[in-house]
């Protein structure tokens, strides 16, 4: 399996998230920065799961494990995209903009309907 391919369970993105907040982290580190830790033990699989699944890599600093994400996070993002797209968009990405500017599903703003159409305006031509 090629890295960043396979899902990841919540807990496992929630520990993404923080590797990609802090940049590195033991698992005590990132145990503290849950708002709802499992046991150090759980933590610890957590870490060894993500780096067998390629989403981490783990070096030694004196007697302890640091672990770091394995690719950049916006790489990461447009994995977890693309895999978004395939699996409930057909891969066309104007099935999920239609999704998330459907009315019944969201209610967006007039604010974050125009910020939408400015990202997407400087692109028509």
């Amino acid at each position: 399996m090629k890295p960043l391919e396979s899902q990841l369970s919540r807990r496992e993105r929630q520990v993404m998230d923080i590797l990609f907040r802090l940049g590195k982290a033991t698992a005590q580190e990132v145990m503290d920065e849950m708002s709802d830790p499992p046991s150090y033990s759980a933590v610890r699989a957590l870490m060894v799961t993500l780096e067998t699944k390629g989403h981490v890599k783990h070096g030694k600093e004196s007697r302890r494990y640091v672990y770091s994400p394995a690719v950049p996070e916006k790489k990461a993002k447009r994995s977890a995209l693309k895999q978004l797209l395939a699996t409930f968009f057909e891969g066309r990405p104007e099935n999920l903009v239609a999704s998330l500017l459907d009315p019944e599903d969201q209610q967006l703003s007039g604010e974050e309907i125009e910020r939408i159409r400015s990202l997407i305006g400087p692109k028509e031509k």
